[in-house]
Protein backbone atom coordinates (compact mmCIF):
# COMPACT_ATOMS: atom_id res chain seq x y z
CA UNK A 1 0.00 0.00 0.00
CA UNK A 2 1.22 3.76 -0.50
CA UNK A 3 0.81 5.90 2.12
CA UNK A 4 -0.53 9.50 1.46
CA UNK A 5 2.22 11.86 1.94
CA UNK A 6 1.73 14.32 5.14
CA UNK A 7 1.22 18.00 4.45
CA UNK A 8 1.47 19.23 8.05
CA UNK A 9 2.78 17.90 11.39
CA UNK A 10 2.08 19.98 14.50
CA UNK A 11 3.30 18.53 17.83
CA UNK A 12 1.73 18.56 21.27
CA UNK A 13 1.99 18.39 24.54
CA UNK A 14 1.42 15.45 25.60
CA UNK A 15 4.04 13.60 23.06
CA UNK A 16 1.67 13.26 20.27
CA UNK A 17 1.28 14.70 16.93
CA UNK A 18 -1.48 16.21 14.78
CA UNK A 19 -0.77 14.88 11.21
CA UNK A 20 -2.68 16.71 8.11
CA UNK A 21 -2.29 14.27 5.33
CA UNK A 22 -2.32 15.02 1.23
CA UNK A 23 -6.17 13.14 1.58
CA UNK A 24 -7.63 15.97 3.58
CA UNK A 25 -7.72 13.68 7.04
CA UNK A 26 -6.66 15.08 9.77
CA UNK A 27 -5.45 12.43 12.03
CA UNK A 28 -3.28 12.33 15.95
CA UNK A 29 -0.49 9.46 16.43
CA UNK A 30 0.76 9.18 20.07
CA UNK A 31 4.88 9.30 19.99
CA UNK A 32 5.33 8.60 23.82
CA UNK A 33 5.75 4.51 23.23
CA UNK A 34 8.15 5.02 20.96
CA UNK A 35 10.07 7.44 23.42
CA UNK A 36 12.41 5.09 25.09
CA UNK A 37 16.53 3.68 24.50
CA UNK A 38 19.05 6.28 23.33
CA UNK A 39 17.85 7.36 19.73
CA UNK A 40 14.16 7.64 20.11
CA UNK A 41 14.54 9.11 24.07
CA UNK A 42 15.98 11.94 22.81
CA UNK A 43 12.74 13.20 21.78
CA UNK A 44 11.66 13.39 25.87
CA UNK A 45 13.51 16.82 25.27
CA UNK A 46 10.56 18.77 24.24
CA UNK A 47 12.60 21.27 22.85
CA UNK A 48 13.89 17.91 20.32
CA UNK A 49 10.20 16.61 20.00
CA UNK A 50 9.09 20.22 18.54
CA UNK A 51 11.67 19.75 15.45
CA UNK A 52 9.28 17.13 14.11
CA UNK A 53 8.49 17.96 10.35
CA UNK A 54 6.90 16.01 7.39
CA UNK A 55 9.23 14.04 4.87
CA UNK A 56 7.53 12.62 2.51
CA UNK A 57 4.67 9.83 3.76
CA UNK A 58 6.14 10.09 6.86
CA UNK A 59 7.38 12.56 9.88
CA UNK A 60 10.91 13.22 11.13
CA UNK A 61 13.00 14.92 13.53
CA UNK A 62 16.44 17.17 13.26
CA UNK A 63 18.18 14.23 14.64
CA UNK A 64 17.04 11.87 11.64
CA UNK A 65 14.68 9.44 14.40
CA UNK A 66 11.56 9.31 12.01
CA UNK A 67 8.20 6.78 11.91
CA UNK A 68 7.55 4.17 9.39
CA UNK A 69 4.93 5.08 7.27
CA UNK A 70 2.35 2.29 7.86
CA UNK A 71 2.76 2.83 11.55
CA UNK A 72 2.01 6.69 11.49
CA UNK A 73 -1.17 6.46 8.95
CA UNK A 74 -2.22 3.31 10.54
CA UNK A 75 -1.66 4.09 14.27
CA UNK A 76 -3.10 7.48 14.01
CA UNK A 77 -6.93 8.02 15.07
CA UNK A 78 -9.15 10.40 13.12
CA UNK A 79 -9.93 13.71 15.25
Amino acid sequence: MKYPIVLNVVPQEDYSVVVTFETGETKKFNVKPYICGDWFGQLKDVSVFNTVRPCGNTIEWADGQDIAPHELYELSVAI
